[in-house]
């Protein structure tokens, strides 16, 4: 059985599940490194557009597998290659995580480096860190207080209390919360409203925005400039013309679903 499974569709619809339910889909080292293959792979293929990244049964993510802590924590754990996090941030295909059940720790983590969050309505979101004497290293120290605000952020590590899918989208890290057994459903849905849309703009447009979210406000409208006047001005007459005819067909057919 594939722990790390890799489903590619005509449609331009990648899916990465995390196959280990028995287990609340808890990470060995060789999962990881599985995983990060997995992200990577969909950023080579062309045929892919947007990735849903999931779990199987009734957990996303419930962390590391502490029983194998050690190969976990002291291994080739500074390679870029063999991270997922890592691996997750170069890619630059939107990722929609699909989150039922337990995100938990490293999880947790997983989650924040989604692009998109859509959440079961039995969701949970929980930082166990501090619990288990375990020092973060894939961002949640970092990005979870960028979204939310630090002193809410603190709390959430601190206490290693959890955070339930409703408070989640409240404070702004998940986008949508649904009903048990609809994360998937509703994940395809925003990817497929992405795929409707011009694939080379929305790889700038995710780039844009990811890079500039490292910026403060004043350099990230500077990056913004400076990719807008290089890309307008790379462009040809015949690159201008495709641009008018895709606005042209565009505006030709009724808006697609809500969101």
């Amino acid at each position: 059985m594939d722990l790390i499974q890799v489903n590619k569709e005509a449609g331009g619809i990648g899916t990465i599940t995390i196959n280990r339910p028995k287990s609340l889909n808890s990470l060995t080292r060789a999962m990881m490194v599985d995983l990060a293959r997995a992200f990577k792979e969909m950023d080579a293929d062309e045929s892919i557009q947007v990735v849903i990244f999931t779990g199987a049964g009734k957990s996303f993510c419930s962390g590391v597998d502490l029983t194998a802590a050690e190969s976990v924590f002291k291994g080739d754990v500074k390679d870029p290659e063999t991270d997922p996090v890592i691996q997750m941030e170069r890619l630059r295909k939107p990722i929609i995580g699909a989150i039922n059940g337990f995100a938990i720790t490293a999880g947790f983590e997983l989650a924040l480096a989604c692009d998109i969050l859509v959440a079961s309505r039995g969701a949970r979101f929980m930082d166990t860190h501090a619990r288990f004497g375990i020092f973060p290293s894939w961002g949640l120290s970092q990005k979870l207080s960028r979204i939310i605000g630090a002193n809410k952020a603190r709390e959430v590590s601190l206490t290693s209390m959890p955070l339930t899918a409703d408070v989640a989208e409240k404070l702004g890290f998940v986008n949508h919360v649904v009903e048990e057994g609809e994360a998937l459903k509703k994940a395809r849905g925003i990817a497929e409203a992405i795929i409707k849309n011009e694939q080379g703009m929305v790889l700038r447009i995710k780039s844009v925005i990811n890079d500039g979210l490292k910026l403060d406000l004043g350099h990230a409208l500077t990056l913004e400039k400076e990719r807008a006047h290089a890309y307008y001005s790379g462009m040809t007459k015949e690159q201008f013309k495709k641009m008018q005819e895709f606005i042209a067909g565009r505006g030709s057919k009724k808006p697609s679903s809500k969101l």
